[in-house]
């Protein structure tokens, strides 16, 4: 049975090599929605950054004033430019899915905008719900689909295209009930929208010429409806911006 397992290594692989763009990247490491995560987490005494990427919400909980930070990617490269980067990290190369913890280690956990690359987004719900000590804290956040089937689809569409690694940008709903299942309570939950730059979010990952045409026709091939769903913005050589929708989410255990 397919575990997911050759394509979480070709993720780690592609990861590996972007590293040191991630810890460029303009989105990852600031903004309203990071300083969210780490209020909700406050001074924990052990918190757990899952698919940590360059480490910028692990640096952020060390400054936060959390006493232990670990950070946890499938990607070596990711890991050590995280532990590199952020003094007072430290790395666990390890699969999201299969945390290699015991059960009631941390006090609290956060996963910030990596849970569309997971295969099997409730095994990650399910260790996230394990390794968390009762009454600890889930600081959560991840791209997330229009309950709009024609929109949903488009977006993972051209997430697809644009990103290989891309799994599934989820909706609101199945992140609700999935965290429910395994049997964390949602205390606050809010999508929120982050504009990107459409240059800065192509160039972010290295796309092919014909990645790069695929992905302008099916902008250009849009449904009516996704120029305001997105905030769509056209310029005269093509597209210029467009919002992305992000569920924040915080839950107890």
């Amino acid at each position: 049975m397919d575990d997911g397992t050759e394509q979480k290594r070709s993720t780690a692989a592609l990861f590996d090599e972007q590293a040191a763009a991630y810890l460029d990247s303009r989105v990852h490491r600031a903004g309203d929605d990071l300083d969210q995560l780490v209020e909700w987490v406050g001074a924990a005494d052990r918190a757990l950054d899952v698919a940590t990427g360059a480490g910028h919400t692990a640096g952020a909980l060390v400054e936060g004033g959390a006493t232990q930070v670990v950070a946890t990617d499938a990607a070596p490269t990711m890991v050590a430019t995280a532990t590199q980067a952020f003094p007072g990290v430290r790395g666990v190369i390890c699969d999201a899915e299969r945390l290699p913890f015991v059960t009631n280690s941390f006090d609290a956990v956060t996963c910030r905008i990596a849970a569309h690359h997971f295969p099997e987004p409730t095994d990650f719900v399910a260790e996230v719900a394990r390794v968390l000590k009762p009454g600890g804290t889930l600081a959560f956040e991840d791209n997330v689909a229009p309950d709009d089937e024609a929109l949903d689809n488009f977006l993972n569409r051209v997430e697809r295209i644009r990103d290989p690694t891309h799994v599934r940008s989820h909706r609101v709903s199945d992140w609700l009930r999935w965290f429910k299942g395994a049997g964390l309570t949602v205390e606050t939950s809010r999508v929120v929208t982050k504009t990107l730059d459409y240059d800065e979010w192509v160039a972010n990952v290295d796309l092919s010429a014909e990645r790069r045409k695929r992905l302008e026709a099916t902008f250009a091939d849009r449904p009516p409806e996704a120029t305001e769903a997105f905030e769509i913005t056209d310029a005269e050589d093509g597209l210029e911006s467009f919002a992305n929708l992000k569920l924040l989410l915080r839950a107890t255990r």
